[in-house]
């Protein structure tokens, strides 16, 4: 095992977390989340520290990291919100709260997940809708959210990178696209980066800057917002993931050690026997195959009929069986919760994968060593 070292800011039951691990190896080290149903799965999963609320943790007195993830919450960003956008005040502003810490932390690499309305919801912003406009105008968005997020990367010293990429597109039976981002710090990875000194973003109030030294899907032209295509995996994004055999499976380091604890059986019927799953019977069983488990029953009976069984949509998050159903104390809707809001771990290996150049991943790693 290497000696990286991993922080985690909004972590869930810490499927980015997985995911970094899966490409890079490492040891979570801290996280910081508030949800007492998270915390119960990661307290389970690791005996290290919880920073706790993320607007409260004095970061120059934290341990430094070689690798920060952090998916800040969708709140404002997801078409099942209210759409505020990325702004201060607000759910998903909890973003400026992140990139303070990556001012103070420096680490050499961040890496982000988010929804498909990154690429969309407005942020706040002071620079005008367009080069030749004077005045706010209401009809054209002044900042996107994902524009945001890169400029202030940028600013604080950091080229980015970012994929759109499908639950679907690495074998999973649904759809649930998400946004990638990877950061690497030019000054810790050995990169030349002109331009003026890095700067601190002093808490909260920061805005974001415009997007520079950030390519998109694959290697786009300097500051290309292009996304990738909704349907289907891109041609780099295959060849990625097929150089290596598939991703491997994000709950084993790069010996093949299990790195969570065998799952207890729950009170839950978790097999799904008999099951017709109709037309949607062909993605079921590639899923089971990827994984190397039957799925559970998709539904258990409930007070007036059958409901949606946590054990399923675990399997449908590729997770390993029990690793959020067989936390003691949670509610099956704490555990839907924890659930719906989780990163597909082998969705975000392929995504690392396909973002970081296999030089910044020898480097990063040499980094730690």
């Amino acid at each position: 095992m290497n000696g990286l070292r991993i922080g985690s800011l909004f972590s869930g039951y810490g499927g980015l977390d997985m995911a970094v691990q899966a490409v890079l190896g490492g040891e979570l080290v801290w996280y910081s989340e508030i949800d007492p149903g998270a915390c119960a799965v990661l307290q389970r999963h690791h005996q290290v520290p919880n920073l706790g609320d993320v607007t409260g943790v004095d970061w120059s007195a934290v341990p430094p990291v070689d690798v920060l993830t952090g998916g800040f919450p969708c709140t404002d960003l997801s078409t099942a919100g209210a759409g505020a956008g990325l702004r201060h005040g607000t759910r998903s502003g909890l973003w400026f709260h992140m990139a303070h810490a990556i001012s103070v932390l420096r680490p050499p690499l961040v890496v982000i997940e988010n929804v498909r309305g990154l690429l969309s919801r407005e942020a706040d912003s002071d620079l005008e809708p367009c080069p030749w406009c004077l005045g706010d105008r209401t009809e054209v968005p002044v900042l996107r959210a994902l524009g945001a997020v890169l400029g202030a990367l940028a600013d604080l010293g950091y080229d980015t990178r970012w994929h759109g990429l499908r639950a679907a597109d690495i074998g999973a039976p649904h759809p649930r696209y998400r946004i990638f981002i990877t950061a690497t710090h030019t000054d810790r990875v050995g990169r030349e980066r002109s331009g003026p000194p890095r700067n601190r973003v002093a808490g909260p109030a920061h805005h974001g800057a415009t997007p520079a030294h950030t390519t998109g899907t694959g290697r786009g032209r300097p500051g290309s917002l292009t996304p990738a295509p909704a349907q289907g995996a891109e041609p780099e994004t295959v060849r990625a993931v097929g150089r290596s055999g598939g991703p491997p499976a994000p709950y084993t380091d790069r010996t093949g050690r299990q790195r969570t604890q065998p799952a207890q059986r729950h009170h839950l019927p978790a097999r799904s026997a008999g099951v017709q799953w109709g037309h949607y019977a062909p993605a079921v069983h590639r899923w089971e195959t990827v994984l190397g488990r039957p799925a559970p029953a998709p539904t258990i009976p409930g007070r007036t009929g059958p409901v949606l069984n946590p054990m399923f949509v675990e399997w449908l998050m590729g997770l390993p069986e029990g690793h959020v159903t067989a936390t003691p104390g949670l509610s099956r809707n704490q555990m839907l919760r924890i659930l719906g809001n989780g990163v597909v771990p082998r969705q975000g290996t392929a995504a690392i994968r396909h973002l970081l150049p296999d030089t910044d991943t020898a480097t990063v790693t040499r980094w730690a060593a």
